[in-house]
């Protein structure tokens, strides 16, 4: 059973395509992605500037860019 915040991430997935709406893998990926970024920088103190957040390096790996 989906909870609601993953159902929420998937409304967001929605593109249109052809003029028509079709869920996107990519878009529902790189959602999920942002916002375990955005749960880990919640987390993190700033002692840097934010340059060792770990949402940088997770951003990196999975090519998601803001």
């Amino acid at each position: 059973m989906m909870n609601e915040r993953i159902r929420e991430l998937d409304a967001q997935s929605l593109v249109k395509s052809e003029g028509q709406w079709v869920f996107s893998k990519e878009k529902f990926a790189e959602l999920i992605v942002a916002r375990c970024c955005s749960i880990a920088d919640a987390w993190v103190i700033n002692e840097d500037n934010g340059k060792n957040y770990p949402s940088e390096r997770i951003k990196e790996y999975f090519g998601v860019e803001e």
